[in-house]
């Protein structure tokens, strides 16, 4: 199998968070150095391309999150209905995840963790027609351990992908600005049990070079970028290797801004440094809050209480930085009481247009492998794996939770469509929860505000 060849190699991206993919970016730098001419098709932003898939002999899809693992099995059924004979890898966090099944549908290797090594160590066996026991890529079979060494890094290799122009953006006061996407660490120090980053790392977590991450903003901002995204699952989970980026940045591009995301307790932790990153041009931080019930988050392992964040919500804002919280509305453990507190909560701290309102939506995820499937508390609620969805299935104690799960969802996926304002569509969904129609509802935010810095990209899962 000849992947010498340009185009031989095809790096596939379904979605990542509306960002142009370093999940793409890095692999197409480790195959460049290792001597390949890789090519790249981003699904989220280009047609699917049967001519790059047709020349393809080996096609690496990036499933680093439940939404691309949906869409890349799609892929690789049209893979291999137009080049059967083309090796497929589904490599990423969900790769390890749901080996078993994707190995029987549609995919010939999955390599998890620290992917970019493993991937063109199996370029280099394939090529040299010698494959057999690759370290860190498993087959039918064989145990999907996940690879988790220090990775020699490159810079990311974009040239092959689409430009910035294409993928979210930010927006703020009134403008419309081009967003770059880099990271600073992967994988994660915590074990919050609904997250399918501890069963992959394993409480581990490794840096990005400095000057890697620093070339890589370098070459955003000459590419048009005036904001940077950090996607590190937490940016502080090494503070002072996060803080000497932030200044070197800050240096170099006064005008840049920034966000990233953390957790509650690193805020509380560390709150010393935040109003040093709210004055290096930090507009915003994401924070997975989850619930405001103590029963939620001591069975996710959250490490923080209702009273927590109202206090990392102070640090946070007293910083001159928005929190942007990320919520899991619906767990068994939820109450209803709990979802109206929640709305409550961001009525009361002004934080309605700081939350997208797919958060509203947000059904508990419970993956191949997660840790929250074998904690006492998930038992009775558990049900069988719906392998084909990637999830066990579970059904709420109390139905009326399960039917407003689907009002919900109903409601916003419908005025998003019709680019409602996030105001109304809270007020229609506080409606709801309170178990009355949401027809006609007026809110008393005016039309004309600024609201608080977003991408316009929403956070989904």
């Amino acid at each position: 199998m000849n992947l010498r060849a340009p185009g031989s190699i095809l790096i596939v991206s379904c979605y990542e968070l509306g960002h142009q993919p370093l999940g793409a970016a890095l692999p197409l730098a480790f195959l460049e150095r290792a001597g390949f001419a890789p090519d790249a098709l981003d699904i989220a932003v280009q047609s699917f391309d049967e001519a790059k898939v047709a020349q393809a002999r080996l096609v690496a899809i990036s499933v680093p999150m439940h939404t691309a693992l949906r869409l890349g099995v799609r892929v690789a059924e049209r893979v291999r209905q137009l080049n059967p004979a083309a090796a497929v890898c589904y490599y990423g966090l969900y790769a390890s995840l749901n080996a078993d099944y994707l190995l029987v549908h549609g995919g010939d290797y999955c390599i998890g963790g620290e992917c970019e090594t493993p991937l063109a160590a199996l370029a280099e066996a394939l090529d040299a027609g010698q494959i057999g026991a690759v370290e860190g890529v498993y087959q039918r079979g064989q145990p999907a351990q996940p690879f988790l060494r220090r990775l020699p890094f490159p810079l990311p290799l974009r040239t092959p992908l689409p430009p910035l122009e294409k993928y979210a953006r930010l927006e703020h006061k009134g403008e419309s600005r081009v967003v770059g996407y880099v990271e600073a660490s992967r994988g994660c120090r915590h074990l919050c049990t609904h997250c399918p980053i501890p069963p992959v790392y394993d409480g581990r977590f490794f840096v990005i070079p400095q000057d890697i991450v620093l070339e890589d903003i370098r070459r955003h901002v000459r590419a048009g970028a005036t904001h940077v995204t950090f996607g590190d699952p937490d940016f502080l989970n090494g503070p002072g290797h996060s803080l000497k980026i932030v200044r070197a940045l800050h240096a170099e591009f006064p005008t840049l801004t920034f966000d990233f995301t953390a957790k509650v307790e690193h805020v509380l932790k560390h709150p010393e440094v935040f109003p040093e990153l709210g004055a290096s041009g930090c507009l915003f931080m994401v924070s997975a809050v989850e619930s405001l019930s103590d029963r939620v988050l001591t069975v996710l392992e959250k490490n923080h209480t209702r009273a927590d964040v109202e206090k990392a919500l102070k640090i946070v804002h007293s910083a001159g930085i928005a929190l942007r919280p990320t919520w899991v509305a619906f767990t068994p453990w939820t109450t209803l009481e709990d979802y109206v507190e929640v709305l409550e909560f961001i009525e009361e701290n002004g934080l309605i247009d700081h939350v997208d309102a797919v958060q509203y939506t947000i059904r508990l995820l419970v993956p191949p492998g997660s840790y929250l499937a074998e904690r006492p508390a998930m038992q009775p609620y558990l049900g069988a794996l719906d392998e084909a969805a990637f999830s066990y299935r579970w059904d709420h104690p109390d139905p009326r939770m399960d039917r407003l799960q689907k009002a919900v969802s109903k409601l916003v996926e419908a005025d998003a469509t019709a680019e409602v304002d996030p105001a109304d569509t809270f007020y229609r969904v506080r409606e709801l929860a309170a178990g009355r129609k949401p027809n006609g509802v007026s809110h008393p935010l005016p039309r004309d505000r600024v609201r608080a810095p977003r991408l316009s990209e929403p956070w989904f899962c």
